[in-house]
């Protein structure tokens, strides 16, 4: 059987994962103010976030992964005597990593390369990279892993609780009219990543705890009777994602749940305060 790799962005929060040391991550830039980070390596979640709260008014963006690094990762891998490489990216509705990733394959030669769309983030991309882990040790092959993962993304589903609007605001997410209404009225918007793999408005609630209450009730509607995993990426509120773990096993008991700090090239497009839930199909 080839030898194959695994590729992933750090936008999958895999950093933080036992994973970590079998899969190639190549990493973002989180720009706060005049200061660049490389995300994880120069700064991880607890301290960025911690940043975000003492410095509301920084100005933050993030840069995608260029496709010269893309190359020169999948040049080094086929120099360590790997065939074949699956790589996982975040949703190209999201960020342009997957269209680089794409041009990158096409310049590098002798080894097999396919990449994947998740069509999500954080951990609706970790999932893929570990589950691809797993057929490799079962010896299938890149084409057998590629169909297996595209199946699973559809049975993927994440919901996401911001704390404000602000930072959604700031991205394009929202107009600002719509911020300034929503902080006027405490709403707090319940998102979905969809099927195409975009973030948009899925219930307007008007608090945390109703938001948090509703998310729950959606995952046990849609997991009844369903063999899943959940888990929970988290921003500045581990103890509040534990809460709700706890609350999913007492629903679920011997639930799998996975907790996972959203990484900061992640989290500087919504926010501390921000909370993930969501599943996935085994």
């Amino acid at each position: 059987m080839k030898k194959i790799a695994v590729v992933t962005c750090s936008t999958s929060g895999l950093d933080y994962l036992p994973e970590k040391d079998r899969i190639s991550i190549l990493r973002m830039t989180v720009t706060f103010d005049q200061d660049e980070y490389l995300d994880y390596v120069d700064i991880k979640a607890e301290d960025f976030y911690q940043k975000m709260l003492d410095n509301p008014n920084a100005e933050i963006h993030t840069s995608q992964i260029p496709v010269g690094k893309f190359v020169e990762t999948f040049e080094t891998l086929k120099q360590e005597g790997y065939e074949g490489i699956i790589v996982i990216t975040i949703s190209s509705k999201l960020s342009g990593t997957y269209q680089g990733a794409v041009l990158a394959k096409d310049m590098v030669e002798g080894i097999d390369i396919e990449v994947i769309d998740s069509k999500s983030v954080s951990y609706g991309e970790a999932f893929l990279a570990v589950r691809a882990l797993r057929m490799i040790e079962e010896n299938k092959s890149l084409k057998e892993i590629k169909l297996e993962l595209e199946l699973a993304i559809q049975k993927c589903q994440i919901y996401v609780l911001v704390d404000t609007l602000k930072y959604l605001v700031k991205n394009g997410r929202l107009s600002s009219t719509a911020g300034i209404l929503g902080s006027l009225l405490k709403i707090k918007p319940l998102l979905k990543i969809t099927e195409e793999g975009y973030l948009k408005p899925y219930e307007k609630i008007r608090t945390t705890s109703k938001a948090q209450k509703r998310a729950l009730e959606i995952l046990f509607e849609e997991t009844k009777n369903k063999d899943v995993e959940y888990f929970i990426a988290f921003t500045t509120n581990k103890e509040k994602a534990e809460e709700i773990k706890s609350e999913i096993l007492a629903e679920r008991p011997g639930a799998f749940v996975t907790l996972i700090p959203l990484t900061p090239v992640v989290g500087a497009h919504a926010g501390p305060g921000t909370l993930g839930l969501g599943y996935s199909e085994r």
